[in-house]
């Protein structure tokens, strides 16, 4: 049986995964590099904040790359990135085919 401890590889990965942002941005950059101005209108629905706040938090965690040249960032997936695109596909298949079953938590 596979126990999921605090520091086990398993929960970073869960960790990831359960920020609402993390998982939507690394998606938005799935066909390539994207100006921030861009990924805000292809998200839709997130202030630039806290686009700013993810697309930092996934830099530090090596999935996301920021290339600065004068004048434009743009924000670009590692391979560490690239290699999430799977497990965030499976999620959405998922959530298209069963999401409908989940009662809403309403707190």
């Amino acid at each position: 049986m596979t126990r999921f401890l605090a520091d086990c590889q398993a929960r970073l990965a869960f960790d990831l995964m359960a920020n609402t942002w993390n998982p939507v941005v690394v998606w938005a950059l799935r066909d390539g590099p994207r100006r921030p101005a861009d990924l805000r209108r292809t998200i839709g629905g997130i202030r630039p904040k806290v686009l700013t706040e993810t697309v930092r938090r996934l830099e530090r965690s090596g999935l996301v790359l920021r290339r600065a040249r004068p004048g434009q960032v743009e924000y670009a997936l590692t391979a560490l990135g690239e290699s999430m695109l799977g497990p965030i596909d499976a999620m959405g298949r998922w959530a298209l085919a069963h999401g409908g079953q989940v009662p809403l938590d309403e707190g």
